[in-house]
């Protein structure tokens, strides 16, 4: 029953964190944010919701599964990163939708990106999976960066 419930505090934080932040600046999406000037390579905007539920749920699965590893000094300095990462990952989004700050939410996204990198480089050594499952979000980030770095320029 630990397992489980443990299983199930690891899957939902990231998807809760998520909803927070993706509830506090939904309104910004519609409305400001449709006002930008955006680059040709811009997704729609229904594509957002479902790629970030799957990214959430890897996040939590590799937590997870670092969870479940023997306590050591690697296991704890994984998880801090983790959630360094996951709380720029919030940041960002009210940065961005919610304050408006292109060119600050750009400079936040290259430090979620390398602490992502960080993650997936402290995961490695405890767990390859969830390491491994990691890479998506990564790739993700990094098309993400290139939409906020393309924004800030087009709407400067």
């Amino acid at each position: 029953m630990k397992k489980i419930l443990t299983f199930l505090a690891c899957i939902l934080l990231p998807l809760i964190i998520g909803g927070i932040s993706g509830f506090a600046t939904a309104s910004n999406i519609k409305t400001w944010y449709v006002g930008l000037v955006k680059p040709s390579f811009n997704p729609p905007n229904y594509l957002f919701a479902p790629v970030w539920t799957i990214l959430y749920l890897l996040m939590g699965i590799g937590l997870y599964l670092i969870v479940q590893m023997p306590k050591s000094a690697e296991r704890t300095n994984a998880i801090k990163i983790f959630f360094v990462q996951l709380m720029l990952n919030f940041f960002w989004s009210v940065l961005f939708f919610k304050m408006h700050w292109l060119g600050i939410a750009l400079i936040e996204i290259i430090v979620m990106w390398l602490s992502i990198a960080l993650t997936i480089h402290l995961f490695k050594p405890l767990n390859k999976w969830a390491a491994f499952i990691q890479i998506p979000y990564l790739f993700w980030v990094s098309f993400a960066t290139i939409l906020n770095a393309s924004i800030w320029y087009l709407n400067k």
